[in-house]
């Protein structure tokens, strides 16, 4: 990934959302650009237009993190929008270790300590690495699929079983596509993961739709509708991701139920039902 393209597509396509008045900006004249001009982000970011203008070329290394910050708030950046940003502008690394699941089994350990709560392990590029006999029942049975097709994006693009799954599927697919661009910004010299996005948006015209919209993933908590076949009824969990402190580039998806509720109940019959035999 060319990140002064990214940059640069990025904050064309924030601006482009934005008319004057919604701004504070008189309108006048005959406007030949879908948006704000250059000039116009300058002036509410208190920065020279030259100075914009090589950020928005690429020249991240021209502004401050104040700066930054000023273009984020002329711009109305959300705060996904905002860690995206920041992670072109001040890329961390190179990108592109991964984390193969056989080096986790303290994680794994971690995972099946949750006998009631469907978790897995989400590592860099949307990979899956590990996962839960819970979470294996609720959304798919991991251990069935190569390596290559265990990532949450081809799983939320490519199987028909996960498009089944989600009752707001499209509303997951946007989410999936915030998480790839989240980490192309994280690693952009990932190969593996750039060839799983050209395949994406060479196979599926929703994913091409969402990433030419510069989709930003927003949020780390959610509530999620699905249709489990194992269950037989709608399943309604609340999701959220917990990041272990000695591996900052892993996530983990932990999903709950209301206590008390009918999905918690199914919950707790399909996690009797998939436990070891020699489970108490």
């Amino acid at each position: 990934m060319d990140l002064a393209e990214a940059l640069r597509d990025f904050l064309v396509s924030r601006r482009a959302r934005l008319r004057p008045d919604e701004v504070g900006l008189p309108v006048r004249g005959t406007r030949r650009v879908s948006g704000l001009r250059r000039e116009e982000v300058a002036d509410l970011a208190a920065i020279s237009v030259e100075h914009y203008t090589r950020l928005e070329r690429g020249n991240a290394s021209c502004v401050s993190d104040g700066v930054l910050d000023a273009v984020c708030d002329a711009l109305r950046l959300s705060p996904g929008e905002r860690r995206y940003l920041r992670s072109l502008a001040r890329p961390a690394g190179a990108g592109g270790t991964r984390h193969p699941a056989d080096r986790r089994p303290d994680l794994q350990a971690v995972l099946d300590s949750m006998a009631l709560t469907p978790a897995y392990l989400v590592g860099p590029g949307g990979s899956i690495l590990a996962w839960n006999r819970l979470a294996a029942a609720v959304f798919l049975d991991f251990g069935r699929l190569r390596p290559e097709e265990r990532t949450v994006g081809r799983l939320v693009f490519t199987d028909p079983r996960v498009r089944r799954l989600y009752v707001d599927w499209e509303a997951k697919a946007r989410e999936t596509v915030g998480l790839l661009r989240t980490e192309v910004g994280r690693r952009p010299r990932d190969a593996t993961l750039a060839r799983e996005i050209g395949e994406l948006r060479e196979h599926s015209p929703v994913f091409r739709r969402f990433w030419d919209e510069q989709v930003v993933l927003e949020q780390s908590h959610a509530t999620l509708l699905l249709a489990s076949p194992r269950i037989g009824g709608p399943l309604r969990l609340s999701v959220s991701a917990l990041h272990p402190a000695d591996h900052p580039d892993l996530v983990i998806p932990v999903y709950t139920a209301v206590p008390g509720s009918d999905s918690e109940s199914a919950l707790h019959r399909l996690a009797r039902a998939v436990a070891p035999a020699d489970t108490p």
